[in-house]
């Protein structure tokens, strides 16, 4: 089991924001705001979502939900049933809507969504039984995609990975290389932009980051082959050029991202929109990076190096939570790996 929280939430978010109400220059790498390790001991961790107060956890080989709770117990949820962990594949990712918990992972035909009643009080979580939400989606040892979220619009979206297999991610009747939108129980929504189809962008290769701003522009961060990584901002219909283009190519029909990156700068999974930027975590790179809305084709880097492999970032009122992932099997892991970290919030 994964070590009680090194720090109780409260006091840690409130010393967050002491530390922002400090500082009120532009954040840089050198004099980013100290970090706070909040838990310790986590195995392959993926994915955080919140359900009130109380952080959720995913973990990708031992199938495990953990909540972390406001006085910084770290507690097992339950075990997500039919979950085959193989490569980059397992219990991926969390998203909650009202009182239930959604979860991506990998099974023995494929990745799919579920959905679950959340059950108890904070600290004594547990989870009811599944209801299939999608399945048949493509697994493969590698390019799962497997980030889901809710829109405010109130849908479904799920990343998925192309699986190997390229030429399905220009394939409008395949379910890899995309990102779909449904419905919460999985009804695919009326104004989609296929008819029939859940299916919302596509020419993807393996978008793992999905995010809005206020006014309702979606945001995905997406690995390239070996030349670039990508943000993007994503269209209805959208065709994003994998595998006939990656990066900011000018392909005729494609839509270039609005930035890109070396993979061994980057390695883009999960993301989080704050008020003011868009917050990037970097495997391969290392990095927490940040794109201001204002301006998208620029950005900076924090903590470069500092915690290894991070795998998401969330944005709450009391800072910022980054998620290490140095046990995946590619990291370099610490004592103590892996961990989650708070960070104060611009």
């Amino acid at each position: 089991m994964p070590r009680r929280a090194i720090v109780s939430w409260a006091t840690a978010a409130a010393s967050a924001l002491l530390l922002s109400a400090c500082s009120s220059a532009p954040v840089q790498t050198a004099t980013a705001p100290a970090p706070i390790t909040i838990a310790e001991d986590l195995d392959a961790p993926w994915s955080m979502v919140l359900y009130g107060d109380t952080l959720l956890v995913s973990e990708r080989d031992t199938a495990r939900v953990l909540e972390l709770d406001e006085t910084g117990d770290v507690h097992e949820v339950g075990v997500i049933d039919d979950v085959a962990p193989g490569g980059e594949g397992g219990l991926l990712g969390l998203a909650v809507r009202d009182d239930e918990l959604y979860t991506y992972f990998t099974a023995d035909d494929g990745n799919r969504v579920e959905r679950r009643p959340i059950l108890g009080e904070a600290g004594e979580l547990s989870l009811g039984r599944p209801a299939v939400v999608i399945d048949g989606i493509p697994s493969a040892s590698n390019h799962n995609g497997g980030r889901i979220a809710f829109g405010l619009d109130g849908m479904l979206y799920v990343t998925t990975g192309d699986a190997g297999e390229r030429v399905s991610a220009q394939d409008l009747d395949a379910l890899s290389g995309k990102i779909l939108r449904l419905t919460p129980d999985g009804g695919i929504p009326d104004d989609n932009p296929f008819r029939g189809s859940p299916v919302y962008s596509y020419g993807h290769r393996n978008p793992q980051g999905i995010g809005w701003d206020a006014e309702g522009t979606m945001y995905a961060s997406e690995y390239g082959q070996d030349t670039w990584d990508e943000l993007n901002i994503i269209e209805p219909g959208g065709n994003y050029g994998w595998p006939e283009a990656e990066g900011i190519a000018g392909g005729v029909g494609f839509i270039d991202p609005v930035q890109q990156w070396r993979p061994a700068d980057a390695s883009p999974s999960g993301i989080a929109v704050t008020r003011s930027a868009i917050l990037i975590a970097n495997l391969r790179g290392e990095r927490l990076r940040r794109v201001p809305l204002d301006d998208l084709s620029t950005s900076t880097e924090e903590y470069v190096g500092e915690f290894g492999r991070l795998r998401d970032v969330i944005a709450t009122n009391g800072g910022v939570w980054m998620l290490t992932n140095n046990t995946d099997g590619r990291g370099d892991p610490a004592e103590g790996e892996d961990r989650i970290i708070l960070v104060p919030m611009d």
